[in-house]
């Protein structure tokens, strides 16, 4: 009877760890993790009743498409985690953000076009990652960047078009990457990715099959192989242009900046302004071919070909002026600081008004002088002189005529 009696006990006590679902086998291994196979049962859901220490859960080949909160609550010590060739289509926020030790998840051949991927910042232990052939448009930059212990990626067949640059920083571990069979649009937001795997020691798998598939110039050529003078990050030169040789009829004066970019693709001119009361940003050219002007920048008159206006410049416009060229491979800017000096002498005048002046680049800037961006954010200094004479040469021109005078004249000297 007492032997009896200690089977029975013991199996009271065993009997927790070894719960295990009907349509599940579970066994203990060598190493004494605890198996839980349910993988091939036709399951449509993540099972109920599995052990809470179970470390090994086989769930591949079932019917499963749904993954919530609580899928895997009973299972907080799992370490691998095999869910591949399901129909998964819908994977909730959470549904593995809890589970710390895991090492090996595998979601490959799924359906998964959204996935929580603030669920991995949690998983610092990952090694492996599989989640090729589902339906992944696109990856945040920073969605692997918490897996320190990552080994190998699998997001191959997939619908990837392009990666931001820094998708595989911070994976020191990383040694096995696979991103074949995505129709990646090899625009110049995926040169980084030729430069990378130029760089890296990781071992990207089928290299060769890694395609582009548009634009059409590059259609059926490995990434690898982009040519480096279709992407060239841009160079911008600022030149300060004289007041239109004197061809005023108003009272005051005219900044006129003109920014030169020159990269592949061709960049984009965006303009920054920054003066003691406010900050203005103009994102492209705000003056239509037709002369028509948008009122949203006020007096800042930007043309397409890159020329700046301020028409009546006054010492509150007074600022930095930075001119930006941005294209997909980067950007560059260029920075003028702008005073205005009203006598005879406009030096000693910007002296007296700041003494700070002098230290923003050392000299004052006239017609076609450029701004050399080589010094990568030197503020240089341009001394715009008005005439005290000059104050009320004009005071009975109305603002639409000197409008159209300056118009008419930017488009004949540019």
């Amino acid at each position: 009877m007492r032997p009896l009696l200690c089977c029975l006990g013991l199996a009271v006590l065993l009997g927790p760890c070894l719960a295990c679902p009907s349509a599940c086998s579970c066994s203990t291994k060598k190493n004494g993790r605890l198996l839980a196979e349910c993988a091939y049962k036709d399951l449509q859901e993540v099972p109920e009743g599995l052990s809470s220490n179970v470390t090994i859960l086989t769930l591949s080949a079932n019917r499963i498409s749904w993954l919530g909160q609580g899928s895997f609550a009973e299972v907080p010590e799992v370490q691998s985690l095999w869910l591949g060739y399901n129909q998964i289509a819908v994977v909730e926020p959470e549904a593995f953000a809890f589970l710390v030790h895991l090492k090996n998840l595998d979601l490959s051949h799924n359906k998964i076009a959204d996935f929580p991927w603030q669920d991995l910042h949690n998983l610092s232990g990952l090694q492996i990652l599989k989640m090729n052939n589902n339906r992944l448009a696109g990856l945040p930059r920073d969605a692997f960047h918490s897996l320190k212990e990552l080994r190998s990626l699998w997001l191959n067949d997939n619908e990837l078009t392009t990666l931001a640059e820094g998708t595989f920083d911070n994976l020191p571990s990383l040694s096995q990457l696979q991103i074949f069979n995505n129709p990646f649009n090899c625009s110049c937001k995926v040169f980084w990715l030729k430069k990378w795997t130029e760089n890296t020691s990781v071992s990207i798998t089928k290299g060769g099959s890694t395609l582009c598939v548009a634009p059409g110039r590059l259609k059926g050529r490995a990434v690898t192989d982009i040519p480096d003078h279709y992407c060239v990050a841009p160079s911008v030169q600022l030149t300060y242009l004289s007041n239109l040789d004197n061809t005023v009829t108003y009272d005051g004066l005219t900044l006129t900046l003109h920014c030169s970019v020159a990269g592949s693709p061709p960049p984009e001119i965006r303009w920054k302004i920054q003066t003691s009361s406010r900050r203005v940003e103009i994102n492209g050219p705000n003056v239509a071919r037709d002369g028509n002007v948008k009122q949203s920048q006020g007096r800042f008159l930007v043309f397409k070909n890159g020329t700046m206006a301020i028409p009546n410049f006054s010492k509150e416009d007074e600022g930095i002026y930075t001119c930006l060229a941005v294209n997909d491979v980067g950007t560059r800017d260029v920075s003028v600081n702008v005073a205005l000096a009203g006598s005879e002498n406009p030096a000693e005048d910007l002296l007296q008004d700041d003494p700070q002046a002098g230290q923003l680049g050392g000299r004052s800037c006239y017609k076609g002088d450029e701004m050399d961006p080589s010094g990568a954010g030197e503020k240089l200094v341009i001394v715009y002189h008005m005439p005290r004479e000059s104050k009320s040469r004009a005071g009975g021109v109305v603002p639409q005529v000197y409008l159209g005078t300056l118009l008419l004249a930017l488009g004949l000297v540019l």
